[in-house]
């Protein structure tokens, strides 16, 4: 008889905005999707020859296994970076990263814990290792910030870690270095996804990177750093004390011994692909700028209001509260324009939308518009 895991169940049928979004397709209908967030699918994409070339070493014909990744590339994140080499790890994305994490801090029926609202993927990651999730959620007085005597709260007897992403995802509010400092202080490691760090936008903008004296690991990689999530590349920056960090790398770089996961070629590229990186960067940065000043624009002296964005890719839109934000993404869709229900993300108003500001330029003007006319039309 086949045994199927119980952690490897995503959950049921899909949501009712998935099904009616593929009956909206199915039916030719037209839709405006302000959810677009594949950096190879809005018109930003490397050229092909650009990438081949990165990626052509002629060191790729010799397989040279190195656990925590090769010395030249861990080298070149550490020149990226400003960090020691000696405490990267490089893996094949930041979700294997959590996964690393997971298996190295946590032990079967232990926890960890999370901020809401916040990253969805969590859950499943945290399930995959037999690891529970804790959450806890943000506060919000007009801006979002930590709450540290909730978060205290929050912790329980077998939780091994807090997760934090800087900026998080999808509020786009930076961590403070005080408020790191104080959960330093709870003596749990801190585990911080620093992915969308560099798209600044309201600000201020801090790293965790600054502060690697305490007990922290930093994920980043080239998915949203370079615009590259098929070169399948992440790492780890361990910090803290050496007597703390050491043993962390050590089972760290045992458990990535088994798996042996990210590809010579990139391995070996990932000192150009750092290079072409501000290029990169600066053309994710000029349009997520140029597609949030437009949506404040638009929705200036409308009934949508949209939320301080201090970096990141996505923007929250809080809608009037004549129906809750399934409600209001199921009907945006009607209207033919695809928006995120801010419970995708464990928002706890239900009126919030989350929109992608990575959309396609033609697709944002039209989209962002007919928003703002569907939503005026129904509060008339």
């Amino acid at each position: 008889m086949l045994h199927l895991s119980a952690r490897s169940h995503l959950g049921g049928a899909s949501n009712p905005l998935t099904l009616a979004l593929a009956a909206h397709r199915a039916a030719g209908r037209p839709v405006w999707d302000l959810t677009a967030s594949n950096p190879t699918t809005v018109g930003l994409a490397w050229p092909a020859e650009a990438l081949a070339a990165a990626l052509a070493a002629p060191e790729n014909t010799t397989y040279q296994p190195a656990p925590r990744g090769l010395a030249s590339a861990r080298a070149a994140v550490g020149a990226a970076d400003g960090v020691d080499p000696e405490r990267v790890v490089l893996t094949a994305s930041t979700s294997e990263g959590y996964s690393l994490l997971f298996k190295v801090l946590c032990d079967p029926g232990d926890d960890v814990l999370a901020l809401t609202p916040g990253y969805p993927l969590f859950a499943h990651l945290a399930a995959f290792e037999g690891v529970g999730l804790r959450t806890c959620p943000l506060a919000w007085d007009g801006a979002w910030h930590l709450d540290r005597a909730a978060i205290r709260a929050a912790i329980g007897p077998r939780t091994r870690s807090i997760l934090l992403v800087n900026p998080n995802n999808p509020t786009g509010h930076y961590l403070r270095p005080a408020e790191l400092e104080l959960l330093a202080e709870l003596g749990l490691p801190l585990v911080v996804d620093e992915v969308f760090c560099r798209y600044v936008h309201d600000g201020p903008a801090f790293s965790a990177r600054a502060r690697l004296d305490l007990p922290l690991v930093v994920l980043d990689g080239l998915s949203k750093r370079v615009g590259l999530p098929q070169a399948k590349a992440g790492w780890l920056v361990v910090g803290g004390p050496p007597a703390l960090a050491d043993p962390l790398i050590e089972r760290l770089e045992g458990v990535a011994d088994a798996f042996l996961s990210i590809a010579t070629p990139v391995q070996h590229g990932l000192a150009t692909l750092l290079a072409d990186a501000p290029g990169v960067g600066q053309a994710i940065q000029a349009r997520t700028a140029a597609h949030l000043a437009h949506l404040r624009t638009v929705m200036a002296g409308s009934p949508v209001q949209v939320h301080r964005v201090e970096g990141g890719w996505y923007a929250i839109a809080t809608l009037p509260q004549i129906m809750d934000d399934e409600a209001w993404a199921l009907t945006l869709l009607a209207a033919g324009v695809l928006v995120q229900p801010g419970y995708f993300y464990d928002f706890s108003q239900r009126n919030g939308v989350v929109l992608s500001l990575l959309t396609p330029p033609h697709v944002w003007g039209e989209g962002v518009a007919r928003l703002r006319q569907h939503v005026e039309a129904l509060v008339a």
